[in-house]
C-alpha cells in the first residue's frame, strides 16, 4: 500500500481502530506473558535453591 502522508498511514484505509487495536491488544498480552514468565522464573529458582540447600521440597500447600 502507499500513503502519502502519515495521517493517511494513521488511518489505514478506514480499519484504523481494528488495526491499532489489534496492535494495542497483541502488545498488551506479550508483556502480560513475559511478566508471568518472569514470576514463574523466579518461583522455579527458589524451589531448586530450597531443594538444594534442604535437600527437600518445600510445599506451601497443608500436607495430609
Amino acid at each position: 500500500m502507499n500513503w502519502h502522508s502519515w495521517s493517511e498511514f494513521f488511518y489505514m484505509g478506514g480499519y484504523a481502530l481494528y488495526v491499532w487495536g489489534s496492535f494495542g491488544v497483541t502488545a498488551i498480552l506479550v508483556a502480560g506473558e513475559i511478566l508471568l514468565l518472569r514470576s514463574h522464573r523466579q518461583k522455579a529458582l527458589e524451589l531448586a535453591l530450597n531443594t538444594v540447600k534442604y535437600g527437600k521440597v518445600k510445599n506451601d500447600e497443608n500436607e495430609t
